[in-house]
């Protein structure tokens, strides 16, 4: 129950209760389902206490979870031990995952990840002795098009390298995440060469052409039609 690899054994808190801002953000969650249903609402709910809890969940906060759902704690720590997106230990201030799937990898992924080792000393699944930084290598992250892709906490650092890694991470520990998204400067998933086909408005067909130009003459459509 500690984590989903190997570590010494967390010190877990006695308590855990949502907080009041938090119960209203449950019952939400709740009403989504039928009645009878609202065992459903594990995941979320799971994801709520995770965020509350400073990004992992202790044993007491998926009791609690169970306890809302009136499910047996056992059916929560199956869901929580399931799903890699749950930590079972305390991670660092900025959680750092590196996508290291082909795409990145072709991508040179592989330099992102001797980045952080270099920059913060640090290997897989390891935290930053002042609890600033965890970095866990995860599977597809799903932005393959601007590989390679870190992602920080719920963010996304796109068309990444090795400096870029380094910049970034220096950022973070100071409290100044950048925006997130693509750090080579495109925009979106565009070429990183800039445009390279359709850069100039098509012609349309020229059945549309002819249903969208006016006619030459005031009234001349109307008099076909009436011809007609």
């Amino acid at each position: 129950m500690n984590t989903h690899g190997n570590g010494a054994p967390v010190e877990q808190p006695e308590h855990f209760e949502f907080t009041a801002e938090n119960m209203e953000r449950v019952q939400v969650h709740l009403a989504k389902y039928p009645q009878g249903r609202q065992q459903s609402a594990v995941l979320p709910l799971l994801d709520l206490a995770q965020r509350q809890s400073g990004g992992w969940l202790p044993v007491a906060a998926m009791n609690h979870v169970a306890d809302l759902l009136q499910m047996p704690h056992i059916r929560v720590y199956e869901v929580a031990t399931f799903y890699t997106m749950f930590n079972l230990r305390p991670v660092g201030r900025w959680f750092l995952q590196v996508c290291t799937t082909t795409p990145c990898w072709l991508r040179s992924s592989d330099d992102i990840v001797a980045a952080c080792e270099r920059k913060l000393g640090i290997g897989m699944g390891e935290t930053t002795p002042d609890g600033l930084f965890t970095m866990v290598e995860v599977e597809c992250l799903g932005a393959c098009v601007n590989a390679p892709i870190l992602q920080v906490n719920d963010d996304f650092y796109e068309d990444l390298d090795g400096p870029k890694t380094e910049a970034l991470l220096d950022a973070l520990r100071d409290g100044k995440p950048p925006p997130f998204g693509s750090l080579s400067g495109r925009r979106g998933s565009a070429p990183t060469g800039g445009k390279t086909a359709l850069i100039e408005e098509p012609e349309p067909p020229p059945l549309q052409a002819a249903l969208t130009e006016p006619p030459e003459h005031p009234g001349e459509a109307g008099e076909k039609s009436n011809a007609g």
